[in-house]
């Protein structure tokens, strides 16, 4: 799907970028990319608790994208309670 904000020619070109990018080069951008939103993320939850320790904000981060359930088992965190 294409970004709706995003020329098509533009998007086309980016498309035929990644089909000609080595398999290694696309998973460091993949990589990068998750490192910059996780980054988005943590900045977002340390306005949001600005008294927050690191645990509880790698918590709140972790929240955003793992099932609550998981959340509950694993970490003891119930995000619908506690916030994300």
């Amino acid at each position: 799907m294409l970004a709706r904000d995003t020329d098509l020619k533009v998007a086309q070109r980016l498309i035929v970028a990644w089909r000609q990018m080595k398999p290694e080069v696309k998973l460091k951008k993949v990589q990068e990319m998750n490192r910059f939103l996780v980054s988005l993320i943590e900045a977002d939850v340390r306005q949001r608790y600005p008294r927050a320790d690191e645990q509880e904000i790698h918590l709140r981060v972790a929240s955003r994208w793992l099932p609550v359930e998981l959340m509950r088992k694993a970490f003891g965190w119930n995000p619908p309670e506690r916030g994300y």
